[in-house]
């Protein structure tokens, strides 16, 4: 309603008393019809979406962003950067990886979060990319900000990071079969992950030490799935980053922590 009647999003109480003419009325009935009868997220009806204070673009090629990391980054949280070693002084990254980018929300906070770093902004679907590139020029960071085509570490041979965010796909089997309509308007392939919606999380900590400078750090979001996940790694000794749902959505590690070749038990494979 507030951005059809062209004003700020976080003012509506000091709005409600204002009068509206016939023709903007209408405009707002028609964007409440549209959004009940084809279920779209009103993300996509407007083409925006907020995480915070940042506002970026979005379309169908990516999902609506929503991420703790975002919380994270945006409160200016730097615990879980500590340094590996009796010193345990933070490390403020100035290279970061922002892996499976979608919009690329991600690595623009984290671009913004780190002013020195440089950011590569990884993503399987070329679509997304094209969404991702409207926002980094948006933000005017196209000389910090590269955009990647990567079957996650795939493309990204040899390099290295300091910090390797990911919100990847996490959604296990049965849960994708019962999705609200809102989100199958989504990309399947950014929800999906597997019978247990860990496919994607295995992968990146399969690799990610190969990827990670020596006093490195990886953050992951897994949505529900913390008691699988430890089931499935019960040797890794996982940190999870308080976020305004609670523990247990964001994993950190440093990257000693992350053993070079990361295999979980049977109890937590998927077939």
């Amino acid at each position: 309603m507030l951005r059809t009647l062209g004003l700020p999003v976080g003012e509506l109480h000091s709005h409600l008393g204002d009068p509206v003419d016939a023709a903007r009325a209408k405009s707002v009935r028609a964007l409440a019809a549209k959004r009940i009868g084809t279920r779209k997220p009103a993300a996509y009806l407007l083409n925006e979406a907020w995480l915070g204070p940042h506002r970026f673009y979005v379309d169908e090629r990516v999902i609506v962003p929503r991420s703790f990391i975002a919380e994270i980054l945006n409160r200016g949280q730097t615990t879980f950067f500590a340094r590996a070693g009796p010193e345990k002084r933070g490390l403020t990254p100035v290279s970061v990886l922002d892996l499976c980018t979608g919009s690329g929300c991600l690595a623009i906070l984290a671009a913004l979060r780190f002013p020195n770093a440089q950011v590569d902004a990884a993503d399987l679907s070329a679509d997304a990319l094209e969404v991702a590139r409207i926002n980094v020029d948006q933000y005017g960071l196209g000389d910090r900000v590269r955009l990647v085509r990567s079957d996650l570490f795939s493309a990204l041979r040899g390099r290295r990071y300091d910090l390797i965010l990911s919100n990847p796909p996490y959604v296990k089997a049965a849960s994708m079969r019962v999705l609200p309509e809102e989100y199958r308007q989504e990309p399947v392939t950014a929800l999906a992950s597997g019978i247990d919606g860990l496919l994607h999380t295995r992968m990146i900590l399969r690799d990610a030490r190969d990827h990670l400078n020596e006093r490195g750090s990886l953050m992951v979001e897994i949505g529900h799935n913390r008691k699988a996940l430890e089931k499935a790694f019960p040797s890794l000794p996982f940190r999870w980053p308080r976020t305004s749902a609670g523990a247990g959505y964001v994993f950190t590690l440093n990257a000693g922590e992350v053993p070079k070749s990361a295999s979980p038990g049977r109890a937590g494979r998927a077939s």
